[in-house]
């Protein structure tokens, strides 16, 4: 899974193009290359026209950069159905990565985040920020911390029997999901994983890219939450309906 910043990495003959082709030769026919796309509303909420949101046509979010744009538009890209959460994929396991993106709580079990961390996924930072690692969400989801700021939406979506308005739910992943987390956590858990000796930093461009294995990055990221934020104790009547 790869994000990046071109800008920060300075110029590339072919741009981005080279870079992607460079990563699917590196991981062979068996690898798959994963990117977060979200997308981009090309309307205002007050619209009295409003599109459906079309998984094969709207575009990447901008602000993820053009490499995110160019592996959703890339011959055999696959992408999940959500629109908020949604990944695209290219390679081996892009159907099985994409497939059945959950429209509730689209970070947490039975997403493509989860299915990352199963596969134990490589998460390759290209002069992209530390702080916007999105595989981080999924550990947001299984951390068990109070408080955890709920957002509720709705979409106008394709469906068997024509478009429909479909309410979504997630946890809050446009600010820290709890209040008392400060606005760089990601970067602050990525640094700590660095600090204790995981992950690897390497120069590229002119810039650095880090690369973070799921397996061992997910589960630091939900102690670091919870060692941060502990969970409330149990009442004394909760406690009792627990025994």
């Amino acid at each position: 899974m790869v994000h990046s910043s071109l800008r920060q990495i300075g110029p590339v003959i072919g741009g981005a193009a080279t870079i992607i082709n460079a990563i699917l030769e590196a991981i062979g026919h068996e690898g798959t290359l994963v990117a977060y796309v979200d997308f981009e509303p090309f309307f205002e909420e007050d619209d009295d026209e409003i599109p459906v949101f079309n998984k094969l046509t709207a575009s990447a979010a901008r602000d993820h950069g053009v490499l995110h744009e160019l592996i959703r538009t890339w011959p055999g890209s696959l992408r999940s159905d959500h629109p908020g959460a949604g990944i695209s994929a290219i390679g081996a396991k892009a159907a099985w990565l994409t497939d059945h993106h959950p429209f509730h709580y689209g970070y947490g079990p039975g997403t493509p985040f989860e299915k990352l961390v199963e596969v134990n996924a490589k998460i390759l930072m290209l002069g992209a920020p530390l702080d916007t690692i999105t595989l981080l969400h999924y550990a947001e989801h299984l951390a068990n911390i109070p408080d955890k700021q709920v957002v509720q939406y709705r979409h106008l979506m394709p469906t068997p029997s024509g478009q429909q308005w479909i309410n979504f739910e997630e946890f809050d992943t446009s600010e820290p999901v709890n209040s008392q987390l400060p606005e760089n956590v990601f970067e602050q858990i990525a640094e700590s994983f660095l600090e204790s000796g995981k992950g690897t930093k390497i120069s590229f461009g002119q810039t650095s890219a880090f690369l973070f294995e799921s397996k061992e990055l997910i589960p630091f990221a939900k102690r670091w939450l919870e060692e941060f934020i502990p969970a409330k104790p149990a009442t004394s009547h909760e406690a009792r309906r627990t025994d």
